[in-house]
């Protein structure tokens, strides 16, 4: 019987794109020292930049304000 005969609730589950590409006997790609050393380096000046931003003004007003309410409501009860 081929695939064209089974009856419908007997048809071959779908194969998902990454079971389509994995093979057995296919390493993982790992990355070399120097690239990995570079990489880290670009990804820390980049995560500097928004740390060194600080926080907007905006959230910083919302902040309070949320602070604010959370201080009334411990009053009340």
């Amino acid at each position: 019987m081929n695939d064209r005969e089974k009856p419908v609730g007997q048809q071959k589950p779908m194969e998902t794109p990454a079971a389509r590409t994995r093979k057995s006997d296919v390493k993982p790609a790992k990355l070399g020292r120097e690239v990995q050393a570079r990489l880290g380096q670009q990804l820390r000046a980049m995560y500097d930049d928004v740390l060194n931003q600080g926080v907007p003004d905006r959230f910083a007003d919302l902040i309070k304000r949320i602070d604010g309410n959370d201080a009334g409501n411990k009053d009340r009860q």
